[in-house]
């Protein structure tokens, strides 16, 4: 595949991400403006220490969830800092996702919050999987160094 092709398939793959609202294109786009010659794997950068840091709040929240009793406050407070690592990015199913399992913390509800995490953690998963391609194929375009 010639280089203009894979970079429409790179701007086809960013735009999907956009219409189906993986992805804020405001916010996303705020971070890629961050990038330049001096740092032209930014974003990627980025979205790898979000996913680093997703696995240790992760972590946290499971072992608040099923300690008993269970400390709904202190749920919260990881969630919310979930939240706003996944707002960094513009991850938008990833934070609606996140808003929905601290109604059933405020709800003290276990069961839902339960529920509420397994979606969180499926969207946080695809997201992941898109993102992975979408950098792929840019490495492919020639549009960022290999990291």
């Amino acid at each position: 595949m010639d280089r203009n092709q894979l970079q429409r398939q790179v701007a086809l793959k960013r735009s999907f991400l956009f219409e189906q609202s993986y992805l804020d294109p405001q916010q996303f786009v705020q971070l890629e403006e961050l990038q330049d010659d001096a740092n032209p794997n930014f974003v990627e950068e980025i979205v790898t220490l979000f996913y680093k840091d997703s696995a240790r709040l992760f972590q946290k929240i499971e072992q608040a969830l099923y300690s008993r009793p269970i400390d709904f406050a202190k749920l919260d407070d990881y969630m919310h800092q979930f939240r706003g690592s996944s707002s960094s990015i513009g991850a938008i199913k990833v934070k609606n996702e996140c808003s929905q399992f601290k109604e059933f913390c405020l709800a003290a509800n276990a069961d839902g919050c339960v529920r509420a995490l397994e979606r969180v953690k499926q969207e946080h998963q695809t997201l992941r999987i898109h993102l992975e391609n979408y950098f792929q194929l840019r490495r492919q375009a020639g549009l960022v160094q290999r990291v």
